[in-house]
């Protein structure tokens, strides 16, 4: 049964993200980019904190010793996840949003590709297939006709957007070896103790950062208290699913199954704001979803 268990909790965290990214919308107007993100941290550390303070009431367990590998493999995790986001945003100042997203979705077969080399994460040939079977549905849903020649004539964008998603999969694969680096505790105990490190160091991070170049954007989320509240425990939610899904199984399988985020990011676009969806947005779910299916029809027995 928990061999499996990663399963639902991926599909939870999936759902409270999509959740949390519409809830910080209103946020990136008030605070800028780097304030709304700061919230994202700032608000979800005491979450995090609790939940682990609940789950070791809950089973009785102590806090893992946090050894140098883990400390490393965290500070790793948390600043690629903080370098990611950087790019992501500088490569979307010239290029559409579809445009770098479909970069960005390159991330499970780098992330495949950096765990089996790092880690000594197992990867078959029908796991790879289902991989790139989920990202082609991702790269039909978000690449328009004609944009392909207009990449081969601009590098630049393209590269910062790979760039960002390589950084994202180096985020995963740092806190999936911070996870499995803890010598002792139950998943769920050890997921839970990664994700509050990582929430602390992020939130010293870029709190020192704001408090010298934009002390308005850091004081901003006081006054807009409940979004941010809001944005917080959605965000340390979304986050104890993914640390508890890598502390379970790879983050290659974690992050392909994740692409249903966009679906769900489509179904919020279409009944919540009036977005109806394009016959080839639903071709992309379609092989999308047939990727994700063999994916875990690849999974070992």
């Amino acid at each position: 049964m928990i061999d499996h268990l990663w399963i639902p909790v991926t599909l939870a965290a999936a759902v409270a993200q999509t959740g949390r990214n519409a809830t910080q919308r209103g946020l990136t107007e008030r605070l800028g980019t780097l304030g709304a993100t700061n919230v994202r941290f700032l608000y979800g550390l005491p979450f995090a904190c609790a939940f682990l303070a609940l789950a070791l009431w809950l089973t009785g367990s102590p806090i893992p010793t946090l050894t140098p590998r883990a400390l490393v493999f965290t500070a790793l995790g948390a600043a690629a996840q903080i370098a990611a986001t950087a790019l992501m945003l500088q490569a979307m100042r010239t290029q559409g949003f579809g445009l770098v997203t479909a970069w960005l979705k390159i991330e499970p077969v780098l992330v495949a590709l950096i765990g089996w080399a790092v880690l000594g994460e197992a990867l078959t040939l029908p796991m790879l297939a289902a991989i790139a079977i989920a990202v082609a549905g991702v790269l039909v849903m978000t690449l328009k006709p004609g944009q392909g020649r207009s990449l081969l004539t601009d590098l630049r964008p393209a590269t910062l957007g790979l760039a960002a998603g390589l950084c994202f999969g180096l985020s995963a694969i740092g806190f999936r070896g911070a996870i499995i680096a803890l010598p002792e505790g139950t998943f769920l105990i050890r997921a839970l103790t990664i994700l509050a490190l990582t929430l602390a160091l992020q939130t010293a991070a870029l709190g020192a950062w704001l408090a010298v170049t934009n002390r308005p954007a850091l004081t901003g989320s006081a006054r807009a208290f409940l979004p941010s509240l809001a944005a917080g425990f959605l965000g340390a939610l979304a986050s104890a699913g993914w640390f508890t899904g890598f502390a379970l199984t790879s983050p290659a399988n974690v992050r392909t199954l994740a692409l249903v985020e966009v679906v769900l990011a489509l179904l919020v676009a279409r009944y919540a704001m009036g977005q109806r969806t394009t016959p080839r947005q639903l071709s992309g779910i379609a092989i999308l979803l047939v990727g994700v299916l063999l994916l875990l029809r690849a999974q070992p027995a």
